[in-house]
């Protein structure tokens, strides 16, 4: 009869406790999936599961308290939509890179380093993904240096506040907002490409005008070289203007999530 008083307090705070663990630990697990850098397939597992425990630490206090206990069937309906919160916040991110991938799979066409591939797609095997990795690699420095890995950690905690855990619904206002962040990822891609993708035109018309005036020249080798040192000079030039670009693709990106977010409340 002594041992009642002391066991009942003290139960249904570890309950919450552990719940609190659980729903943070599935928005952490969502964002780790896909988020760059943090989802890389460079990292190893054991690192990702280490940090996955880590920030779950840090966002566990930051779960608003339920008003009363959770039972185990409510909670495991509510993980899911813990876990794609997480996923959403680390996917809008994701498509700047994307956006970086499809500018290096323009550029690489227009300066002949996907030659191989495009003549001989069945027996080249060429990699034609040396600009795309190029490109990649630089927007993950920038991501880094731009500190963008700390306002998706803050974007991550203030998520807590406006959407409360077992809140999520993927209403169509989300879904179309979604969407439409996506497509404009098309256009951001297209916009880092372009002034190699103009000046490659410039350069096929020039060519094409000289081939007529000397059809000795061969003007198919001649123009690969020059596209190629055309496209490398602009690449270097455009480059010096990719922080701020990419600085103001991350911010919209963080605030899409949370519009996208809010939506899905």
């Amino acid at each position: 009869m002594l041992q009642m008083p002391i066991a009942m307090p003290f139960a249904l705070p570890l309950e919450r406790t552990v719940a609190a663990w659980m729903i943070a630990g599935s928005r952490v697990t969502g964002l780790l999936v896909v988020a760059p850098f943090f989802g890389s397939a460079a990292v190893p597992p054991r690192v990702k599961v280490g940090l996955a425990f880590l920030l779950t630490a840090f966002m566990a206090p930051l779960v608003p308290a339920p008003p009363a206990a959770i039972s185990p069937a409510a909670l495991l309906v509510i993980l899911p939509g813990e876990f794609a919160i997480g996923f959403l916040l680390g996917l809008t991110l994701q498509l700047i890179f994307e956006a970086g991938q499809i500018a290096g799979q323009v550029c690489g066409v227009q300066m002949g380093y996907s030659l191989a591939s495009l003549m001989n797609p069945d027996n080249s095997q060429a990699d034609s993904g040396v600009l795309s990795t190029f490109y990649e690699l630089i927007v993950l420095l920038l991501f880094l240096q731009l500190g963008v890995p700390h306002w998706l950690l803050r974007g991550l905690g203030r998520s807590f506040e406006y959407l409360p855990p077992g809140h999520f619904s993927l209403t169509w206002p989300a879904v179309h907002a979604l969407f439409e962040f996506s497509g404009g990822m098309f256009v951001a891609g297209l916009q880092i490409a372009a002034p190699v993708v103009v000046a490659s035109l410039f350069a096929d018309a020039a060519l094409g005008f000289i081939g007529k005036a000397s059809p000795q020249l061969p003007v198919l080798f001649v123009g690969i070289s020059i596209k190629n040192l055309l496209g490398l000079a602009l690449l270097c030039g455009g480059v010096a203007l990719w922080p701020r670009f990419f600085d103001a693709r991350f911010g919209r990106a963080l605030d899409a999530s949370e519009r996208i977010l809010k939506l899905a409340h």
